[in-house]
């Protein structure tokens, strides 16, 4: 064990090299300006309130049962090089994800107005007087989703456009958009049920795991679509059980 004398010791003036003469080299400075410390915690609150509101809405799908697949996708432009990282909810500025069950498959934007009231009126949505272009972001991402997903399986892969809004302000509705879903968060479990059964639940479970390979989201060409079986060895879409009247 090594033990430290209390009292400091002297040291030998004589061993010690001269002082050095004249300026000291200035240092670059490494502490951020208070600008760029504002902007900073501006950042990091949105992202925060943004992860909030993608939370409460995702908490009411819980109950939907295990054929509901709830996919997080990247709703940017994808390339070979923006692959190696995979955080994709880091990089986008908007709360959504996939939801793909026996309803088919909904590409939900999820919206935080607070406390402010919203005001639809087509595809038109105004919040505290400014107008944001949700409805065309909505569709905009379910394009690029059935675009890629149809590309992964080569298969026509329909995906609906969901807007949900998060927050306790008052909606008034004047007019819902055409080919765009609209509800609170409250609403999201039956709006996505509502449609009944249009696939089966082994069918969402196959497109779920397509939707969760990375390759699915790059700016690629179809390959094959060997990797993913939709029938049985043997099988195709032409052998069918004969139904019995």
């Amino acid at each position: 064990m090594t033990v430290f004398s209390a009292r400091r010791a002297v040291p030998d003036r004589r061993a010690l090299p001269p002082a050095p003469v004249g300026p000291l080299p200035t240092l670059d400075a490494v502490r951020p300006t208070p600008m760029d410390w504002a902007r900073r915690r501006r950042a990091e609150r949105d992202a925060r309130r943004i992860e909030a509101a993608g939370a409460r809405a995702l908490n009411q799908l819980d109950h939907l049962g295990p054929s509901w697949h709830v996919i997080d996708w990247p709703r940017t432009e994808l390339t070979e090089t923006s692959m190696l990282d995979l955080d994709y909810g880091s990089r986008d500025e908007r709360a959504g994800f996939l939801a793909i069950g026996p309803g088919g498959l909904f590409a939900v934007a999820v919206a935080d107005h607070g406390r402010a009231r919203v005001l639809i009126a087509g595809d038109v949505v105004q919040i505290n007087g400014r107008r944001p272009t949700y409805v065309a972001e909505a569709r905009r991402d379910a394009k690029r989703a059935s675009k890629a997903l149809s590309a992964a399986v080569g298969l026509n892969v329909p995906v609906t456009p969901v807007l949900t809004f998060v927050g306790s302000g008052v909606i008034s509705v004047y007019g819902l958009p055409k080919e765009c879903l609209v509800a609170t968060h409250r609403e999201l479990d039956r709006l996505l049920v509502a449609g009944g059964s249009r696939i089966s639940p082994a069918t969402a479970e196959k497109l779920s795991r397509v939707a969760q390979t990375p390759a699915t989201w790059l700016n690629a060409p179809y390959r094959s679509a060997a990797d993913y079986r939709w029938y049985e060895d043997g099988r195709t879409a032409a052998d069918k059980r004969a139904t019995r009247r």
